[in-house]
């Protein structure tokens, strides 16, 4: 069992920056994976950013060049930085790890984008 402990919603004002992070309660390097995802009202949750154990990113095309993800093996915690806000990424932002080929999510945390 991996547990979550994500933190670093809020609000922010278009073209803004907030950061999210994300706690596992398991060592980064037993995590094969981890993930941002969000889902905004009446739609499917989605993928917004990964990260490879080895280090290998992949993005959400509506995200590229605004948010980066990262993982700091120090503090056993990976970030989402994001920047040039839109109104659009208000939602609910999920982590995800996938360890042993099981996936964990964490509780949630929302992000508000005004105009």
């Amino acid at each position: 069992q991996v547990q979550l402990v994500e933190s670093g919603g809020g609000l922010a004002q278009a073209g803004g920056s907030l950061r999210l992070s994300c706690a596992p309660s398991a060592s980064l390097f037993s995590i094969k994976a981890m993930g941002w995802y969000r889902q905004a009202p009446g739609k499917q949750r989605e993928l917004v950013a990964l990260v490879i154990r080895g280090g290998d990113t992949n993005y959400a095309d509506s995200v590229k060049g605004r948010f980066t993800i990262s993982r700091d093996n120090a503090k056993n915690t990976v970030y989402l930085q994001m920047n040039s806000l839109k109104p659009e990424d208000t939602a609910i932002y999920y982590c995800k790890a996938t360890r042993y080929g099981i996936e964990f999510w964490g509780e949630g945390t929302l992000v508000t984008v005004s105009s």
